[in-house]
């Protein structure tokens, strides 16, 4: 079934409040080159953008071919955690510097992915799959231990989301070497079982369960990886199973200062991964908790905390950081705002949405990617 079809059967469930079970296919990959988004409606929307914000993003993109190659850590991975003490109050200086390699790997890949995005470039395609071989032939994101280090293995799952989200848009481009796509994507998704076993055998369930579920989901999907794509699945629902009457996930709320931050930063894997099960015919946007809950509800609930952080008192009593100004606090909403049944956004998302939006772990622009133009695909 087409992507498009799909969306709109699923939207017409939510509109008529249909049962959408019947509809759901198994939970299984169909359709290995589907990625997130329609790649192929994506390329001709961004051929003919007249939209200003899309513009503006577009204009401040870097590429993948005027990026230095990133070398790949050896090593074992040993991260310092990110706050000094904690999940919250300062951050740790020392973290930076040992992450910069990861998040300069992750801008040269989504770089070269989001200029074949715009203009079909083979020489971005083939300098972003060139950079992921260059890490896959080294082994990197696999010698790392949570127990010894649960920052390394953090980075681990937004490295991992960052290439294999590119490579489910790169792999579209048929000139790309097939033996190098095949070996980067096996080095992907050995990289993926590693992770999923380690929180299969911890207890961890907040954000990083989610990333952790959208790296398995992106990596099942390019490998046609039939346990990864049910994991992230599972973690999906696992998620909207937690939001209470409120919309608001518990376990970031518990975040003290930075309580709708982690909101956002636990909707920014939710929302692509919903994606990317909406390319292989399962409609998680439409997914109802067993209290009638959606991930509607925790987009909701995030818009009127931005608008009124107050709210936020019924869970902790602190002044909270919203750290809105970042281009990545908003990222998410580009996701939501164009799947089905999405609605009408809150307040406080659409003027988070007046400038473009970019996040490295989930594709780079995510305003280039699945930009928000109101009333342009509804």
């Amino acid at each position: 079934m087409h992507l498009e079809r799909k969306r709109t059967v699923a939207a017409l469930c939510l509109a008529l409040i249909f049962p959408c079970g019947p509809i759901l296919q198994a939970e299984h990959v169909v359709h290995p080159k589907a990625s997130y988004i329609d790649v192929e409606q994506r390329h001709r929307e961004l051929v003919k953008n007249k939209d200003p914000r899309t513009a503006k993003a577009i204009a401040s993109l870097k590429s993948c071919a005027s990026l230095a190659p990133i070398t790949p850590p050896t090593g074992r991975m040993v991260i310092p955690p990110h706050y000094i003490s904690g999940g919250h109050g300062p951050v740790n200086p020392a973290e930076a510097p040992a992450t910069r390699p990861y998040n300069d790997f992750e801008r040269r890949v989504t770089a070269g992915m989001n200029q074949w995005l715009i203009t079909s470039s083979k020489t971005e395609a083939v300098c972003a799959q060139q950079q992921i071989d260059q890490w896959a032939t080294a082994g990197t994101l696999l010698a790392y231990d949570p127990k010894e280090s649960s920052q390394a293995w953090f980075q681990v799952e937004w490295t991992l989301s960052a290439v294999a989200i590119s490579e489910s848009v790169l792999v579209n481009e048929p000139s790309l070497d097939p033996a190098m796509v095949k070996r980067d994507i096996a080095w992907m998704n050995k990289v993926a079982h590693r992770t999923m076993e380690f929180d299969k055998a911890g207890t961890q369930t907040n954000n990083h369960h989610y990333w952790r579920g959208l790296a398995a989901i992106a990596t099942g999907v390019i490998s046609s990886d039939d346990d990864l794509f049910t994991w992230g699945v599972g973690v999906y629902k696992q998620a909207i199973d937690e939001i209470d009457q409120r919309g608001a996930l518990p376990k970031e709320m518990a975040r003290h200062e930075r309580a709708i931050h982690y909101q956002s930063f636990a909707l920014q894997p939710l929302t692509p991964l919903a994606a990317f099960a909406e390319g292989q015919g399962v409609h998680l946007f439409a997914y109802r908790s067993p209290s009638g809950r959606t991930v509607g509800d925790a987009v909701r609930f995030f818009g009127k905390a931005v608008a009124d952080p107050e709210i936020v008192k019924a869970y902790t009593p602190e002044p909270q950081m919203l750290d809105d100004s970042g281009s990545d606090f908003y990222a998410f909403a580009e996701f939501y705002a164009n799947s089905p049944g999405a609605g009408a956004l809150p307040s406080g998302l659409l003027k988070g949405l007046e400038q473009p939006t970019f996040a490295t772990r989930i594709g780079g622009s995510t305003t280039v990617i699945d930009g928000y133009i109101p009333t342009a695909r509804h």
